[in-house]
This record gives C-alpha cells, structure tokens and sequence, in this order.
C-alpha cells in the first residue's frame, strides 16, 4: 500500500511539472505586448522599456521559467502587475472565499449523490427511479451558466425573489458573514455535479446489490440496514468515488464561470479580471492552483478507493 501511494505521488508530481510548463508557455503564447497592454496604447516608448525590463520580457525564455518555477517550490508567487503587490497577498482572502464554495458545494453533491444514487437503486424500476433519474438526465445536460440564470430568476427576481443575485458583502469583509448571498453560488454548484454522482452511484449500487454475497447476507437474515452499510456500500463507494473525484475536481475549474456570474470575490473573479489586465503573475498562479487542486483530488480519490474498496484492497495486498 505504501509502494503504491508514494508511486501516485510520483507521477502526480510529474503532472504538476508538466503543468508548470504548458501554463509558462500558454502565458507566453498570449497575443499583444503585456507592457504596452497594463500601460495603455498612451505609454511612451521609455515607459514600455522600462516596465519590459521590470517584468523580464526580454529576458531568455528557459531563464523566465526557471525564475518563476523557483519562486512557485518556495511559495513566492511573483508580483502582480496590475496592483504592484505580492500574488499571494492577492490571492489569500480569495482563496478563502472560494474554498468555502467548493467545500460547501463538494459536501452537499456527495451527500444528495450517494443518498439518492442508493435510494434510487434499491427502487429499480418504479416510479421514484424513472424520476429521479429523468430529472438528473436533464440538469447533467444543462452548462453551469443555464442553471445559475435560471436559479436567479427563479429565487431571486422574477418568481421569488428571495436572495441576492450578486454578492453584496463590501471588500474586506468575509463571504460567509452574510449567508444568504452564498446559497445561490452553492446551489448552482451542487445541482450541476450531483446528477453525475447520482447516475454512478445508482448503476454501482445496482451492481453490487445482485451479487451474491449481498444475497448470501440476505439468506442468513442479516437486518436489510446491515446488508446495505456493510456489505453493499463499501464495495460501490470505490468506483464512485473516482467519478466523485472528477466532478470535485471540476469544480476547481467550473467555479470561474460560477463565480464570474455571482460576482462573487473568489479565484475564479481574480482570473478573469488578470486576463483581462494581461497580469500574466496572476493568471499563471490561479491556473497552476487549479490544476494541483485537481491532481490532489485525484491522487486522494485513488487512495479512497482502494481504502474502501475490499477488492482493491486485496488485489493490491497481493
């Protein structure tokens, strides 16, 4: 088993350094002068040279990379261009914000997903599970941004209005300092990843309640509850919690459409607004966040899985 988990964390640590390179190069490949871009098309030609040289332009390609990469292996993140401060005071309150999203909307998707996936499958075939799983059909086709406007319009001008649309808590003051205004946030979040974990844990489920050692524990008359927490939910909580892993990971990057239509202070506003200010320090560091999000999320969904899975585990045990 440890073999196993420091050879992920190898080859998630390679990824990462893959990553570091396609985001330098990606940053490089962005079209226009970036002096001239954050100066403006006013600037004087001194001006351009001297802020070129301030931010390396001119500097060799492979000696850029090098500088950032060290700076990233010793949490310095650069200096933001467009502010003139450090990317990591930029980024802390953001931080923060967004990860009271994605842990709010991560909890409750799994929770509804495995509940309903598990309610749905010991229902095959009935009414409940045509429903269920009609309705989950539709909002897993629907973008991100379809959900949140009609959410908006529902429960916050036209039907009911009842919450905030946009995020109202001034700069400075925390996000969860008025809770009303992350429900719609979360709830767009979560409506969008549950269908998936529903689906997966519904067909899994299915799977594992007509095998025969669930039926076995039947034939011995083993409490129906029994049967299900402890012979029917560990083995279909290892493949579920892969796809469990990719709609969290999503959920790194899906956040910068949500975010963006809440106005809601997080990372996800952050790279939209250095994208547009061509602050090149904030966008490479936003994007490298979100890809390591997403490796660690699966790098602990394969340690999950095998933890929870007790073929896996012997399979790996041998």
């Amino acid at each position: 088993m440890s073999r196993l988990i420091v050879r992920r964390l190898l080859v998630s640590l390679a990824v990462l350094w893959l990553v570091t390179l396609l985001v330098f190069v990606a940053t490089l490949l962005l079209p226009g002068d970036p002096a001239r871009a954050i100066l403006g098309q006013q600037a004087t030609p001194e001006r351009i040279a001297a802020l070129r040289a301030q931010l390396d332009i001119d500097a060799p390609v492979w000696e850029r990379y090098l500088n950032w990469l060290g700076g990233v292996v010793t949490g310095d993140l650069g200096t933001s261009t467009a502010t003139q401060g450090p990317v990591n005071d930029l980024l802390g309150d953001r931080i923060g914000a967004s990860l009271v999203l994605l842990v709010a909307a991560a909890v409750l998707s799994t929770l509804v997903g495995l509940a309903l996936g598990t309610w749905t499958a010991m229902r095959r075939g009935r009414a409940a599970d045509h429903t269920v799983s009609g309705i989950s059909l539709v909002i897993a086709a629907l973008p991100e941004f379809v959900i949140g406007v009609a959410l908006i319009v529902l429960l916050s001008t036209t039907v009911f209005p009842l919450l905030p649309s946009v995020t109202l808590a001034p700069p400075g003051e925390p996000v969860w300092s008025q809770p009303s205004q992350l429900v719609l946030p979360v709830l767009t979040l979560t409506l969008v990843v549950t269908p998936y974990i529903t689906r997966m844990m519904r067909a899994t489920m299915s799977e594992v309640l007509d095998s025969g050692y669930v039926e076995m524990a039947r034939l011995k008359g083993i409490p129906e509850k029994t049967v299900l927490l402890r012979h029917a939910l560990p083995h279909a909580i290892g493949p579920v919690a892969q796809v469990i892993a990719l709609q969290l990971a999503w959920l790194a990057g899906g956040v910068v459409v949500v975010e963006f239509l809440f106005r809601y202070p997080g990372v996800g506003q952050a790279l939209i607004d250095a994208v547009n200010s061509r602050d090149v320090e904030v966008v490479q560091a936003i994007t490298l966040l979100i890809a390591a999000v997403y490796i660690v999320v699966n790098l602990l969904a394969d340690i999950v899985g095998i933890l929870t899975s007790p073929k896996l585990r012997a399979e790996v045990t041998r």
